[in-house]
C-alpha cells in the first residue's frame, strides 16, 4: 500500500484547511492508501476532527519564518520523517505548506510532489508568489480548485500540463440541519430575534483577511435595510477584523440589525433559518461557503470573482453581481426577498447541481486519478532513467 502524505497548515475552520482534512478522510475510507497527516502549527478547532479519524500522532513542524535556522531544522526533520515512513506522495494545500513540504520532500527524494492553488489574486505578495513559483516548479503536479484559478497560474507562467483542476467536495452533512427546531427555536438559539415576518441574509466567511470585503456586505446591507427594515443579516465567522467591522454597522445605522456570531459549528441550522445568502469578496479561487449555501437550497448573491461562475449559473441558482458594487448586491437581494417563490426555485436549482457536480465522490475520484497517473509517469521516467545508466558506457572503459 502506498504511503501517502497530507500537509495541513493548521487546524483552523479555513477552507484549505477543512478541504485537505476532508481529502484524507476520504482516501482513509476508501483504503487505497496508507494515509499519514502533518501539520505545520497543530492548533484550531478542527483538530478534534482529526482525532476522530485517527490521525492522533500527528507530527508537528512549526515555523517561525521561511529566513532562519529554524526552517533548516524543521525541513531536514520533515525530511527525515518522510523516509523513515516511506511516503511515496506527498500532497500540500497552501502557500506555506507549499514551499515548506515540496522543498522538504525534494530533499527526501519523495517519488510524487503535488503543491496546491485555491485562491487567484489578493492574497499573496509579489514575493511570496515568487517563492511559491519556485515550489511549483519542483512539483509534479498542482491542484487547483477551479478553473479560474488555473488559467491565474498559467498565467503566472506555471506549465498548462501541470496543472490539474480538482473541484472541491461538499461533504452533506455539514449544511444537514442538527436539530429539528421550528425557524422561531432557531432564531432564538442563535440569539436573534423572534419577528413574525423578519427575513434573513446570511454571509459565511472568515473575518481575518480584507479580500472577503465586508464592507460591501454592510453598504449592500444598508440599502437592503431601507428597501425591507425587518431584515436581519448575519455573519459568521471570526478573525481580527470583527471590532472594525462592528464600527462600520454602527456607522451606517444598521448595527441593530447586524448580527456577528463568530465561529458556527451549526451550519446546517443556520442555513436552515436563512432566506438568502451572500459572498462579497473579491478574490477567490473557489469558495465553499458558495457550494454549501447550495446544497442548503438557498439563493445566492455572490460577487463574480474567481470560480464563483464555475459554480452559480447567473438567474438560475442565484446572481453574480461585480466586485465592490454594492448597489447591485442590494438589488439582487431585495428582489429575492421581495420574490420568495423565485427565490425558492433558484435554491432547488442549485441543490441539484450541487449534488450532480460537486460531491465528495467526484473529489475523491479524480485525486485517486491524478495520484496514480503521477506514481506511474515518474516510476516510468525512473525506469528509463536506469535503463540509460546501465546501458552507458563505463567513464573507466
Amino acid at each position: 500500500m502506498i504511503n501517502v502524505l497530507q500537509l495541513i497548515g493548521s487546524f483552523g475552520e479555513g477552507g484549505s484547511e477543512r478541504q485537505a482534512l476532508q481529502l484524507a478522510r476520504l482516501l482513509l475510507e476508501k483504503g487505497r492508501y496508507k494515509v499519514h497527516v502533518a501539520c505545520l502549527d497543530r492548533k484550531g478547532a478542527l483538530l478534534n476532527e482529526a482525532d476522530k479519524l485517527g490521525f492522533r500522532e500527528i507530527p508537528e513542524f512549526p515555523l517561525t519564518s521561511f529566513y532562519n535556522s529554524n526552517t533548516l531544522r524543521q525541513l531536514k526533520r520533515f525530511s527525515r520523517y518522510l523516509i523513515e515512513r516511506e511516503i511515496r506522495i506527498v500532497h500540500t494545500h497552501d502557500f506555506y505548506t507549499n514551499v515548506f513540504g515540496i522543498a522538504g520532500a525534494t530533499l527526501a527524494r519523495v517519488p510524487a510532489r503535488i503543491a496546491s492553488r485555491r485562491e487567484t489574486l489578493g492574497w499573496r505578495t509579489n514575493a511570496q508568489r515568487f517563492v511559491e513559483r519556485r515550489a511549483y516548479n519542483l512539483a509534479h503536479a498542482v491542484v487547483t480548485n477551479s478553473e479560474a484559478a488555473r488559467r491565474q497560474l498559467i498565467g503566472e507562467g506555471v506549465r498548462s500540463t501541470k496543472i490539474n483542476t480538482i473541484y472541491n467536495g461538499l461533504a452533506f452533512e455539514r449544511v444537514t440541519p442538527q436539530t429539528r427546531l421550528t425557524r422561531r427555536e432557531l432564531l432564538l438559539s442563535f440569539g436573534l430575534p423572534d419577528e413574525p415576518d423578519s427575513q434573513i441574509v446570511t454571509i459565511i466567511a472568515n473575518l481575518r483577511h480584507p479580500v472577503k470585503n465586508y464592507p460591501m456586505f454592510l453598504s449592500a446591507a444598508r440599502i437592503v435595510h431601507d428597501a425591507s427594515p425587518g431584515t436581519k443579516f448575519v455573519i459568521a465567522g471570526e478573525g481580527e477584523l470583527l471590532p472594525s467591522l462592528r464600527k462600520l454597522a454602527a456607522e451606517l445605522g444598521i448595527d441593530g440589525s447586524v448580527f456577528f456570531l463568530g465561529r458556527c459549528d451549526r451550519v446546517g441550522d443556520l442555513l436552515a433559518m436563512s432566506d438568502v445568502c451572500a459572498l462579497s469578496s473579491t478574490a477567490e479561487g473557489f469558495s465553499n461557503a458558495i457550494l454549501e449555501y447550495m446544497a442548503a437550497a438557498k439563493p445566492v448573491v455572490v460577487t463574480d470573482v474567481g470560480g464563483a461562475r464555475e459554480a452559480v449559473v447567473d438567474g438560475v441558482t442565484g446572481y453574480l453581481v461585480p466586485s465592490n458594487d454594492h448597489s447591485a448586491m442590494a438589488a439582487r437581494i431585495v428582489f429575492l426577498l421581495q420574490n420568495r417563490d423565485a427565490a425558492r426555485e433558484m435554491g432547488e436549482r442549485g441543490r441539484k447541481i450541487t449534488g450532480a457536480r460537486f460531491s465528495c465522490e467526484a473529489q475523491l475520484a479524480n485525486t485517486e486519478e491524478l495520484y496514480d497517473r503521477i506514481v506511474a509517469c515518474v516510476s516510468t521516467k525512473l525506469r528509463k532513467t536506469l535503463i540509460t545508466e546501465r546501458q552507458a558506457p563505463s567513464p573507466l572503459r
